[in-house]
């Protein structure tokens, strides 16, 4: 895996070397297509390694295509959710928005990891990849990724599930479209939020890259300002942060996104020397997952 020390070196030998007549929207979309989804069989590098104890059986695997209509154009969206289809209607369901690298194969055990939040049939977990990464159509938008979330919800919508039944589950790049969904501007919102490295806006990412007080939009035309969005909502915040996050450090994004959150109610995780993926590493499996489950149980 690429480190992330090494995509902020890029990002300025770009800025250096091009200048503002090269966009960076592509780079921060990284994602990868695929003929098929291989799950378990995957031999490609993944955002964790976890052990056996969170396989998940084939009768809880549900793969299937979802159309939309965004910018114009129809595109198909890959999804995987794990858990019982019948029971949307009852069930309370997390949608996870993954970050910007590859596909679905790469988030594959966290996605197995949620599916064992409390009990290995307690939740039901929704995961999708974004238009241009796996097996979903089209060119990599920020446009389209809201709108894939959005077409998320309306797929669980029309299986019967409400709002207050609703967790939406953003890290690093999916911390995007968690916080517009948060901020009341899908059709569904959620009834807790769940933010796991989270960057503060494209702005301050450029900027940290570069290490160079420019305009973000020198080089992207990412709008993303998630410490904005974040103020609009009131639903209970779960963040959780890497204290050793060497992408989207903890200080310039989480803190800020944190500390804009404009509800009565949020919970901190900030994590000794876990990086940008390594936090449920750093905080032990068991840890982690007792630790969502307290959030997504609580009555705030």
């Amino acid at each position: 895996m690429k480190s992330h020390a090494f995509i902020k070196i890029t990002v300025l030998f770009i800025f250096i070397n091009l200048g503002c007549n090269k966009r960076l929207d592509d780079f921060l979309f990284n994602g990868s297509p695929l003929d098929q989804y291989l799950l378990d069989q995957f031999e490609g590098e993944v955002s964790l390694d976890v052990p056996f104890t969170y396989f998940v059986p084939e009768h809880r695997i549900h793969q299937f295509t979802y159309p939309i209509i965004s910018e114009g154009e129809q595109l198909n969206i890959a999804a995987i959710y794990t858990g019982d289809t019948n029971r949307i209607a009852t069930d309370t369901v997390i949608l996870y928005c993954h970050g910007n690298r590859d596909h679905m194969d790469f988030y594959w055990p966290r996605q197995k990891l949620y599916s064992h939040i409390g009990h290995p049939s307690r939740f039901g977990v929704l995961m999708i990849d974004y238009p241009g990464f796996g097996m979903s159509t089209g060119k990599s938008t920020e446009q389209n990724m809201y709108d894939a979330v959005d077409g998320a919800m309306g797929w669980l919508a029309d299986k019967g599930l409400t709002e207050d039944r609703l967790i939406i589950f953003g890290f690093s790049l999916g911390s995007a479209p968690a916080c517009m969904a948060a901020a009341g501007e899908m059709q569904m919102t959620p009834h807790k939020v769940i933010l796991e490295a989270p960057f503060a806006s494209a702005e301050i990412m450029i900027q940290d890259a570069t290490q160079l007080a420019l305009p973000g939009s020198f080089l992207v035309n990412l709008k993303i300002a998630n410490a904005d969005k974040i103020r609009e909502t009131s639903a209970p915040l779960l963040w959780i942060h890497g204290e050793h996050d060497d992408f989207l450090a903890i200080d310039k994004h989480g803190e800020i996104v944190y500390n804009n959150h404009g509800g009565l109610w949020k919970v901190a995780e900030r994590v000794p020397g876990g990086g940008h993926e390594t936090t449920p590493t750093f905080m032990g499996f068991e840890n982690y997952l007792e630790s969502l489950l307290r959030f997504i149980t609580e009555d705030y």
